[in-house]
């Protein structure tokens, strides 16, 4: 999917652009602080049948959510994007996630892409609609010249808290393999706070564990 634009968007730029119009800035979800519950119609490919995802009844499960937003159904680099989350989508549930693939397409739209594109065969998780733009708004991937949310990849942890947040351009597809690698050092990190993940952390690997004797010594404590 592409528009066009030479230029890459992050949230700090839609919120500068829009500001003035009111489209995003106003409360919207902040890495670090809890988010407020949502309710979106969605299409269950695994059941076959339409329901709603909340973001209430997720924490009431104690369940961390991913909110994957792509552009639009019916586009190019859009079912390459969910078909290799897909192959990611067993893994994350596994940790105790649930994944929602988000645009602003309608829960029929959904279905009928489902069924109609092969490379969304193997796509067992929610596609939730927001037609109105309200939660793309909220987490700042809306585009309002094109009625479009950004591609956003967002992890929420059980108690509702945003702990990761990633928004590319429309012609950038994403890795799900790094947000996998994110969920499971969040993951970890929940179960160990006094810790944090060094760059391309996976289990198994060394952990930080800041503290005063560390400061201009990180090699000496990731090589010991």
């Amino acid at each position: 999917m592409s528009h066009g634009h030479k230029h890459h968007h992050d949230k700090d730029e839609c919120c500068h652009d829009h500001h003035n119009h009111g489209e995003c800035c106003s409360g919207n979800a902040k890495v670090g602080k809890p988010v407020e519950d949502f309710s979106m119609d969605a299409y269950d490919p695994k059941e076959g049948f339409f329901g709603t995802v909340s973001l209430e009844k997720l924490k009431e499960e104690k369940k961390w959510t991913i909110l994957f937003f792509y552009p639009a159904d019916f586009t190019f680099v859009c079912p390459t994007e969910l078909a290799d989350l897909a192959n990611k989508h067993e893994a994350l549930e596994k940790l105790g996630c649930e994944v929602i693939a988000v645009s602003t397409d309608t829960k029929f739209s959904h279905m009928a892409w489902k069924t109609s594109e092969r490379l969304l065969e193997g796509v067992r998780y929610k596609m939730a609609a927001d037609p109105t733009g309200k939660v793309s708004r909220y987490f700042g991937v809306y585009d309002p010249e094109a009625g479009l949310a950004l591609r956003g990849s967002f992890i929420i942890n059980p108690e509702g808290v945003l702990v990761s947040s990633e928004i590319n351009f429309y012609n950038v597809g994403r890795n799900a393999d790094e947000l996998f690698r994110k969920m499971e050092a969040n993951s970890y990190l929940k179960d160990h706070p006094a810790e944090a993940c060094p760059a391309k952390w996976v289990p198994g690997q060394k952990t930080l564990t800041p503290n005063e004797k560390m400061v201009g010594k990180v090699y000496e404590a990731l090589n010991s």
